[in-house]
């Protein structure tokens, strides 16, 4: 059997790139060669403090059966390698794609009402499927109905980050609310903080604002966003009051995922506004009730997205909708150096990075 180079996850700081057999695609798959791959925040999370998300051989998945060691990477886009026998593919070998990563069952109430992002058994290629592989390597196994072409007018370059504003775009419909015109706050300038940006400016928002403590993520977003605050010399509730006649502003997503900027979010709101919970926090949230109670606020929260999520913004990527999404590319490093210039650059060096690209087709800098 053939083999490919592959980042496996055995374990919390365990990250190994090794040789490992392709995987073979089954009935209504495609063989996906991986071009580049981005490095999520979960995926640094289970490398630094996991498994957490990631199934072991104690606890297997559900769905999938898959457990550690497996092939890391679920933000990934390539070319077609092979299409299912017969001649019902609408695919062709060489095309360009995108990949929705989220496997889910299909038969549970939430698979068939449309809302499958909460599938009672709701899995991940390149975090909770063994046989299909993952991004962080030369090929994985999509199912057919959850590849997408790639426009022409989207570089296969940028393409990886598409997966991050299929979360944002989630999070924008979970406001429930038109947001056009409306006044905004990010907390949080990370990777999804910043993908939220080209969201939200497709929706038309009015001012949008950002909370953001780190100097060096600031360069990635004061052009694209009204105002950057810092939460450690200002006070984020009263420069957005100062800035929208005292009301505060109408929504607030929360990227950020710690109690300090949850609170000054909620104080940030105006009297009946939404916080929308984009963030996966490592401990639980405290409310502050008084605040919460007399403003008569909505907290909800958002998870990942749908197949019809994806799908949507693939149409408006093509259509030009997101603008400057590619800032959120700051490194680009080959699969032989996830460890040292992927994972351990993230741990150590954070706050100077936003979304770092893995490509299997790189020189390593070691040879």
């Amino acid at each position: 059997m053939s083999k490919m180079r592959a980042a496996r996850y055995y374990g919390r700081r365990d990250v190994r790139v090794e040789d490992v057999p392709i995987p073979e695609p089954g009935p209504a798959e495609c063989l996906v060669e991986v071009e580049w791959c981005g490095i999520c925040g979960s995926d640094l999370h289970e490398y630094v403090a996991g498994p957490v998300g990631i199934p072991t051989p104690e606890r297997p998945h559900p769905l999938t059966g898959g457990q550690a060691p497996l092939t890391l990477g679920h933000e990934f886009c390539g070319r077609i390698k092979a299409v299912p026998e017969g001649d019902g593919s609408r695919w062709k070998v060489g095309q360009a794609v995108m990949v929705d990563p989220h496997v889910v069952c299909r038969q549970c109430l939430s698979c068939a009402s449309g809302n499958d992002q909460m599938c009672s058994t709701l899995a991940f290629v390149g975090i909770s499927d063994s046989r299909r592989g993952g991004g962080l390597s030369e090929y994985v196994v999509v199912e057919e109905d959850h590849i997408h072409p790639l426009p022409e007018s989207v570089s296969l370059e940028y393409a990886a980050v598409i997966e991050p504003l299929a979360v944002g775009h989630h999070a924008a419909k979970m406001a429930n609310t038109d947001l056009k015109g409306l006044d905004v706050l990010i907390v949080g300038g990370g990777p999804v903080g910043v993908g939220m940006i080209s969201v939200l400016r497709a929706h038309g928002v009015g001012r949008l604002l950002l909370s953001e403590p780190t100097a060096a993520r600031w360069r990635h977003a004061k052009d694209v966003v009204d105002r950057v605050i810092d939460p450690k010399t200002e006070n984020v509730g009263d420069v957005c009051r100062g800035l929208t006649g005292g009301k505060g502003v109408d929504v607030v997503f929360d990227c950020a995922g710690v109690q300090p900027g949850l609170e000054a979010g909620i104080d940030a709101l105006r009297n009946g506004g939404t916080l929308v919970n984009v963030a996966i926090w490592e401990q639980s949230p405290a409310i502050p009730f008084w605040r919460f109670f007399l403003k008569e606020l909505k907290i909800v929260s958002s998870a990942c997205y749908n197949m019809a999520d994806f799908k949507e913004v693939m149409e408006l990527i093509g259509k030009g909708q997101f603008q400057g999404y590619e800032k959120m590319v700051t490194s680009r490093v080959a699969l032989e150096d996830v460890v040292e210039k992927g994972f351990e650059e993230l741990v150590n060096n954070r706050d100077n990075q936003i979304k770092i690209l893995i490509s299997p087709k790189l020189r390593s800098s070691q040879t």
